[in-house]
């Protein structure tokens, strides 16, 4: 294998956290609905009208709104309250707006690789919500491109290896969703390193691939100079 000229990172609960804030909304949900069902059966419906609306919404912050705004009209039998749906609009509102919180590790990691490699940000979701992330994580000058894309597969990974004019056995992919980051990933014969964040989307739950000299897993980000390493050395 080729010495690895390139690594792309996912953005969201890679650098930054994310998922715990969708948590916290989603418990505010869960209050708000409780006269009319249990937490878990919310959690089941809403999770099914985010399944059946990516299609229509995609992910990010918007689509799990409208999610929620259409699982509150199905539980209630439509009798859900205006004020109810305008509290959820506002939890939307407060996840647009509210500050980046990077995780352990990345911007020395950053520092540490950018001077030898070419750096990219891979991630999905909505566009102005990650620009809004990227800008205010302080990150931006660490990034020779920046790609959101609509869903992350095998497809739309080979074609923003086109677009950079990547060999893809010179790429190395960093992220913690096995759907999303790492098995598309391998699929285009480029190589990837899982770090595990432990708040996972359901919908982005995978099995572990079977063990391969492409791939690595990490505690954190402060071991992928050893995984670089390792890779390039094999």
């Amino acid at each position: 294998m080729r010495k690895i000229s390139t690594i792309g990172f996912d953005a969201d609960d890679t650098l930054w956290q994310n998922e715990a804030f969708f948590r916290l909304t989603q418990d505010k949900f869960a209050v708000l609905l409780q006269d009319f069902t249990q937490a878990d059966h919310l959690a089941e419906r809403l999770l099914a009208a985010e399944r059946r609306n990516l299609g229509h919404y995609g992910f990010g912050v918007k689509g799990f709104i409208l999610s929620m705004i259409e699982t509150a009209i199905e539980v209630t039998d439509a009798r859900v309250s205006a004020p109810i749906i305008q509290e959820l609009l506002d939890a939307g509102q407060d996840m647009l707006k509210h500050p980046i919180h990077l995780l352990p590790h990345v911007e020395s990691t950053l520092e540490m690789l950018a001077p030898d490699h070419k750096i990219l940000l891979i991630t999905k979701g909505d566009l102005l919500d990650q620009e809004r992330k990227l800008a205010q994580s302080g990150l931006g000058e660490f990034f020779d491109g920046v790609e959101v894309l609509s869903d992350k597969n095998e497809t739309s990974y080979r074609g923003v290896f086109a677009r950079h004019n990547l060999n893809p056995n010179e790429v190395l992919m960093v992220g913690n969703s096995l759907k999303s980051d790492i098995i598309p990933v391998l699929a285009t014969g480029a190589r990837a390193v899982y770090v595990p964040h432990g708040m996972t989307w359901e919908l982005e739950h995978a099995t572990m691939p079977v063990a391969s000299e492409r791939l690595a897993e990490i505690p954190d980000l402060s071991h992928l100079g050893a995984a670089l390493s390792a890779f390039n050395n094999s």
